[in-house]
């Protein structure tokens, strides 16, 4: 298995979409949390990231989410997660992250929030 990670990012108008495909584990975070760190490097008004292709994260990958919230808050920047599946929502509800995210169901709501 490889440690990186495929990580897509696409500007949207005032907007940077940031896509991972796969799982999101101790292997894969490191590469996921350098993709963010460059998207918000463009100084986006809206960092989305788009976990529609994430099945699993483990604790490494929700703090590279935690990470990235940080960061979106130093640079005053709104971070959206969409797409968010079962099992990632389900870790999220447990750390009660959920409450902390603001969390869309798709990448279009997602540019509304």
């Amino acid at each position: 298995m490889s440690d990186a990670m495929e990580v897509k990012i696409e500007r949207d108008g005032d907007a940077v979409i940031v896509s991972p495909a796969g799982d999101v584990d101790l292997h894969r975070s490191p590469s996921f949390r350098e993709r963010l760190k460059k998207a918000a490097d463009e100084k986006p008004k809206r960092l989305i990231v788009n976990l529609e292709g994430v099945p699993y994260m483990d604790s490494s990958g929700v703090a590279t989410l935690v990470e990235a919230m940080q960061i979106a808050r130093r640079q005053s920047m709104t971070l959206v997660l969409c797409g968010v599946q079962t099992r990632v929502r389900s870790i999220l509800e447990i750390a009660r992250l959920d409450q902390l995210f603001k969390i869309a169901d798709n990448a279009a709501a997602a540019k509304t929030l």
